[in-house]
């Protein structure tokens, strides 16, 4: 009987590690990912992301663009100020939300 016991929490116990380990090996395969040296293919893609992020940061915008990108932009958001009405079109619009009244109204 206590031996009956014994043998089903060792499996309980058995597949609660497991589970727990198979929930976690995402994070485990990020941090050996990080341990071990990239193929160079992922390398090649990583090197030139942090390139063209440093490159953005110094134009203040994207990167490579020139005079026609700009003369689009411009006339894109003239025609969305056109129809939606004023307003600056490139931050995205702020919400007030008011707390509602929840007191009884007398019949």
């Amino acid at each position: 009987m206590i031996l009956r016991q014994i043998l089903r929490l060792s499996s309980i116990f058995r597949s609660a590690v497991s589970i727990h380990l198979r929930r976690n090996i995402g994070l485990s395969a990020v941090v050996f990912n990080k341990t071990k040296e990239l193929d160079p293919v992922q390398k090649l893609f990583l090197d030139k992301i942090r390139e063209y992020n440093t490159k953005s940061k110094q134009a203040g915008g994207p990167v490579d663009a020139g005079p026609e990108f700009q003369k689009d932009m411009n006339e894109s958001l003239a025609r969305l100020q056109r129809a939606y009405g004023e307003g600056d079109l490139t931050k995205f619009p702020e919400f007030k939300f008011e707390e509602p009244n929840f007191e009884e109204t007398p019949k």
